[in-house]
This record gives structure tokens, sequence and C-alpha cells, in this order.
């Protein structure tokens, strides 16, 4: 009889992106903050050609509780982002009665890479500074958050 093999579970999501909208924040129906945003990430490759090209894939992201509230106070479209989360799969029914579902992460951890008061338009900003790898984080508690419907 074939052995069967153990395979550990693994659902571990990082990125790094800007913001492609304004965030959205809502409230469950028990007052959960959920906070919502597509974070743009970039790629560059060389084509079949030798020629660059750029894709962009615009990654959604779901927030929750204390942290939504600080992602909605302090986010705006453009604003650069590092998430580490896990991959959900939402289903839900459209007005039409059409079903439909979507591939987002559920933040764990976000964090901001810009500092308060910066603008994106800042260009001349120090890079130790535009990096902000030590500033404040918006952090979903290890219980998982998920456990009421999204109100969007």
């Amino acid at each position: 009889m074939p052995q069967k093999i153990r395979l550990p579970e693994q659902n571990s999501v990082t990125i790094v992106g800007r913001l492609a909208a304004d965030p959205v924040l809502r409230y469950t129906q028990k007052g959960q903050g959920v906070c919502r945003f597509d974070a743009a990430v970039n790629r560059s490759y060389k084509d079949a050609t030798g020629e660059w090209q750029k894709e962009v894939n615009f990654i959604p992201v779901v927030v929750w509780r204390d942290a939504a509230v600080r992602c909605n106070e302090r986010l705006k479209k453009g604003s650069p982002v590092f998430v580490t989360g896990r991959l959900k799969n939402r289903s839900w029914e459209d007005k039409s009665g059409q079903k439909r579902s979507s591939l987002e992460i559920e933040a764990q951890k976000v964090q901001f890479l810009q500092v308060m008061g910066d603008d994106a338009s800042e260009e001349g900003a120090s890079e130790e500074k535009s990096a902000g790898l030590n500033k404040p984080v918006a952090e979903v508690p290890e219980e998982t958050a998920g456990e009421e419907e999204i109100p969007f």
C-alpha cells in the first residue's frame, strides 16, 4: 500500500505596492471595522524582443477591526504599503442573482511605508525617510477577523 504524504499547510502572502484608490471603511452589523483597498504591484520584465515591459496587478486587501480604522485614517491613493496576510476566497451573489467570487488578501499586518505628513509628490525625500520601515503599523489580532460578512 502506498504511503500517504503529509503536506504542511501554508497560506502566507507578502506584497509591497501602492494604493490604487482611497481605502473604503465600512462596519459590519456587529460594529467591526472593515477596510478594503487595492494595492497596485508592479513587475518589470523583458519581452521576447528584448524590450522592457511593465505589468501591474491590482491586489484586493481586506483589513479588520482597529487596524481597519488606522488604515483608513493613514492611507490614501498612492500610499506605499507592505502587507502580510493570507489568501482568502470570498463568494457572494450580486444584485442580479449571479454568483461571484474574489480572491483577496486578509491582512494580518499592514506596514505604512510613508511617514505621516509626507506627500507622494515629495520626490526629494530621503530614501531612509520614504522607506519608513520603522513607522507605525496596523496589525490585526491573531484570532481570525473574518467571522462576519464583509459589507461590500
